[in-house]
């Protein structure tokens, strides 16, 4: 059992980290509060490569393992969470998809934009009455021949008015039910396709989420990923490794907060001493730095199966549920140390704990990973 990383797996991570210190922190308070998106960091991580590592060289991108993603999403998560959930969702779920089951056309046209940051990429699967029932798409696309005809709506898109290029999840034949379900790569600024108010959310303000409507939205037949009803299936292995990024997300989250609760209980005296002295603070540290290092090896785990080939179904649920949990607990306990001053904004940690619920909603909520998790083990 070898845990070590490689030289090039601690350069990316070092990269990502100085970024994240440089870049992203001066400013995170500010987007956060005013709910603003980060236009200018976003465009950098694109020239640094951030939101296309996995993507390879032929089409603009890193061409890195699983492994250095998710330690790039650690370390920019333990700053911005809303600048992570920007890589992750253009990172796992639109490039990953479209490199895999997109064809030669589709990837040429749209994955070297997205995996070089020129453009971004938003992912529609949740609807109104279908987020955990991804099977119950009121979206529909009519086949017309050459075309289909788009009408519906999608809830809480990430990027939902920055992207440009959208994979939409729609029901095409509904007595098919899931296997008459398609993909489509719509583009912004197609007739009919409107973005709705922006969501005002609790945590990853940075980030813009939106209703996106679908009036009557003519989109090609090329545009159509996979063959007719692969939609479903698309969704569900693109959301499999995705899962894996947003692991990583609740990681580095947790991560953040605990390197923050760590030294602010260095200089915080109380009762004559540091409180890192007295063993109420000081076993709190300990059962972060426990529980992170343990979400981290699920993490990793999870990672390595992707980059090795295996299924990575229940790895990814078991690191998605573990350290989103983690990075709730591990949240509330920052803000705990830090004391009044944990409530403050400019400690950083409340909004780590803002940010950290929405780890166990988004991509398939802490009950969903159960369901994934259960029924692997079974299955035989």
């Amino acid at each position: 059992m070898d845990f070590k990383l490689t030289e090039e797996h601690l350069m990316i991570r070092d990269a990502a980290r100085d970024f994240a210190k440089n870049e992203l922190l001066p400013g995170v308070i500010e987007r956060d509060e005013k709910q603003e998106f980060p236009t200018e960091q976003v465009k950098k991580m694109g020239e640094l490569g951030f939101l296309g590592m996995m993507v390879s060289p032929k089409y603009g991108g890193g061409g890195m393992d699983t492994v250095s993603y998710v330690l790039a999403m650690e370390e920019i998560s333990k700053i911005d969470a809303s600048c992570s959930v920007i890589v992750s969702v253009n990172n796992s779920l639109v490039c990953w998809g479209l490199e895999t089951y997109g064809n030669e056309e589709q990837k040429k046209k749209y994955l070297t934009k997205l995996a070089t940051g020129e453009s971004i990429g938003a992912f529609c699967l949740s609807e109104p009455e279908a987020g955990s029932d991804a099977t119950s798409q009121r979206t529909t696309a009519i086949d017309k021949g050459d075309h289909y005809i788009l009408n519906g709506t999608k809830n809480w898109i990430t990027n939902g008015n920055s992207a440009d290029y959208y994979l939409v999840i729609a029901q095409t034949d509904r007595e098919k039910k899931h296997k008459g379900i398609n993909a489509f790569i719509v583009e912004k600024g197609m007739e009919g396709f409107e973005v709705g108010p922006k969501e005002q959310k609790l945590g990853i303000r940075g980030s813009d989420t939106h209703t996106l409507n679908f009036n009557d939205v003519k989109v090609p037949k090329e545009n159509r990923i996979g063959e007719d009803g692969f939609g479903f299936k698309f969704a569900m292995k693109t959301l499999s490794g995705g899962r894996i990024g947003i692991a990583a997300q609740a990681l580095g989250i947790a991560s953040g907060a605990y390197e923050l609760a760590r030294d602010y209980s260095k200089i915080r005296k109380a009762f004559g001493t540091e409180i890192c002295n007295h063993q109420a603070i000081a076993f709190k540290l300990a059962d972060m730095h426990t529980q992170i290092s343990a979400a981290r090896h699920l993490v990793m785990k999870a990672a390595w199966d992707k980059d090795q080939g295996n299924n990575y179904d229940m790895s990814g649920a078991m690191a998605k549920l573990y350290a989103s949990q983690v990075a709730m607990d591990t949240t509330v306990e920052a803000v705990q140390v830090h004391g009044g001053n944990g409530y403050v904004k400019e400690y950083h940690v409340e909004r780590l704990m803002r940010d950290a619920k929405i780890t166990q909603i988004y991509e398939g909520t802490s009950e969903i990973q159960k369901i994934v998790i259960s029924r692997g083990l079974l299955k035989d």
